[in-house]
This record gives C-alpha cells, structure tokens and sequence, in this order.
C-alpha cells in the first residue's frame, strides 16, 4: 500500500481505502463485512469511510465491531452527516442541532472517540452555511473531529465555504468526497482546478463505476445473478452506467488490461489515481478477494499513451458536465 496526503493537510491516507456504502448491515451478512475489514488491514488499508446514512446508521455500527481491538491510531476513520437518519424534521440536514446529534450517534455506533474526517454529505440550502461550517469548528475545538471535509459539492459551494472559513477564522474543509471515474469526469472541470489551488483532496467513490469497469456486464445480456445490478439497493446507482454502448466501449478496455498485467478492476482504480488531486479511491466489496485484487492498483503507474487510449475507447460515453454535482433542492 502507498500513501499520500489528504489534500494539504498533514493526514495521510492509505491511496485505497475501504468504503461500507449498500454492502455493510444491508447487502451482505456481518460475517462477510467483517471477513473484507480483515482482508482490507491485510492488505495495508488504514483508512475506511462509511456514513450515519448507510443501512439506516447499521453501517457503521458494523464498522465498529469490524474495527474493535484494532490500535485507533493506525487507522483512519471517516464519516458523514446530512442525509435522513431518522423521522424527525431535524433529522436531517446540516443544521447545528442535527450535526451535534449526528456526530454523537456516529461515534457512539463507530466505538471511538473522534473520527479523523467529518464530512458534510451534500450541501444543504435550508442551513446558512456559517452555522454549519461553526458547528463543524467547534467539533475539531472539542476533539470528536480531527479535520473537516464536504461530499459531492460543486466548485461554488466549496469556494463559499472556503472564503466564510477564511474570514470567520474556522477551520478549513481539507477534502471533498465525489463520484469519479473513467467514465464520470465531471469535477475535472472545476472542482479539481479549485481543489488544487485551494489545497483540497478528493476522496473519489465509484472510482470502478458501480462495477460496470469490471466488464462483467455485457452489452445485450441480462447482468450476472447477484451482481449490484440485480440488487434491489444498488441497481438504482447503476442503471444509467447500463446502456449497451457504454458496456460494448468498456469491453474495448480488456486488452489495455491485459497489456499492463492488471485486471479491469485494478486498471479503473488506477486511472483515478493518475490524477494528482486525487488523494484516496474508496473501494467496497462483498468478498475479501475483492479487496486483494482491488489494493493491487496501488501504486500503478499508467503512462500517456495508455491513458490517451483509454479516452479514445470512451470518449463518446464519458460524462464530463460539472453541472452533474447537484444537492437536493430542499432537504430530504
């Protein structure tokens, strides 16, 4: 495993890290969840991200379990607040009462006593963004966050958020969490420009585009029993990914695979990380050998001829519109 900083801050971060998004406490049974943490610290994982949102907040009471007995320090510990965790109308949302209730519930599920990355799951509209980014100032001056990061904002969110920092004297957001991959580019337009002038990190999830860069789904054929498209929580995530040209151009990457040695999944994990602001790709799984096939991407280095074959192969169904990084309207 190799390792690189979380944007400018001082925290490094293992360049694979381990996500529990739809397969802890929901796809897969505790055993199995437990099985791929192991097969991740095996493999010199350090840094595992989840959120109160996952599987109704079981996610992370599963990483908990998963992570107990295991030295804190070693570890990286991300999570996230916005979305609905339960009925109430400030169950939600990035208010100041629902952030000092979330983090509370988080750490409490997570068996720690601070996590090293808060994350503001969307932007939220209905909150002023000073009393957010106050509540998550006074999380860091109390100790239950170590530093402080957002999750699929647009470059103007993020540039607000920055300059509020500034000028109140708060501490500073160091990551954004969005979805990136071969096939969906659309921060490369502006939030990595901004990112890298601010000194913000991307977190990347999806970097395998919901497993649709693994070629196992074929175009003009029903997908594989039991893969994430047949799964009532995740086929939502992926039906857009489905079409048959996009699944005929990413079997056209097989043979740039097999040239390099890699297996698909490792090339999409690898182009990600070709990109320089990005600090860290998320990969889930549901069997441990995914994990050891995934990690072998780390520290892959893909050269300019290859990564200019992989975007002539995809470049008529590659999503590159930065309008795409979109919040709710209003809160959930």
């Amino acid at each position: 495993m190799e390792f690189r900083h979380l944007g400018r801050s001082g925290l490094m971060v293992s360049e694979i890290s381990y996500g529990n998004w739809i397969t802890h406490g929901s796809q897969v049974e505790e055993d199995a969840a437990h099985a791929c943490v192991r097969a991740a610290l095996d493999e010199g994982i350090t840094t595992f991200d989840t959120a109160d949102v996952y599987a109704g907040t079981k996610a992370e009471e599963v990483l908990g379990r998963a992570l107990k007995g295991v030295r804190r320090e070693s570890l990286e510990i991300f999570t996230k607040v916005y979305w609905p965790t339960g009925p109430g109308h400030n169950d939600r949302g990035l208010s100041r009462k629902h952030i000092m209730e979330s983090i509370n519930g988080s750490l409490r599920r997570l068996g720690t006593d601070y996590v090293d990355l808060y994350q503001a799951h969307r932007f939220d509209v209905e909150t002023p963004l000073e009393e957010t980014l106050r509540a998550f100032d006074d999380l860091v001056r109390q100790g239950k966050v170590l530093y402080v990061g957002v999750s699929e904002w647009s470059a103007d969110q993020i540039s607000q958020a920055l300059k509020i920092a500034e000028s109140m004297g708060f501490d500073r957001i160091v990551s954004n969490q969005p979805q990136y991959s071969m096939l969906w580019r659309v921060i490369e337009a502006e939030v990595v420009p901004l990112s890298e002038r601010e000194g913000l990190g991307q977190i990347v999830w999806s970097p395998i585009a919901q497993g649709v860069l693994t070629g196992k789904y074929l175009p003009g054929q029903p997908p594989p029993a039991g893969s994430r498209a047949t799964d009532t929580t995740g086929s939502r995530f992926i039906d857009n990914l489905m079409a048959d040209e996009v699944l005929r151009r990413v079997q056209e990457l097989k043979p740039v695979a097999a040239d390099h040695g890699l297996t698909m999944a490792q090339l999409a994990v690898a182009w990600v990380l070709q990109n320089p602001n990005v600090s860290s790709a998320i990969v889930g799984a549901t069997r441990p050998e995914q994990v050891r096939d995934n990690v072998k991407a780390a520290g892959v280095k893909l050269d300019v001829d290859t990564m200019r074959k992989i975007d002539e192969i995809l470049a008529p169904v590659v999503e590159r519109d930065p309008a795409k990084t979109v919040s709710p309207a209003s809160r959930p």
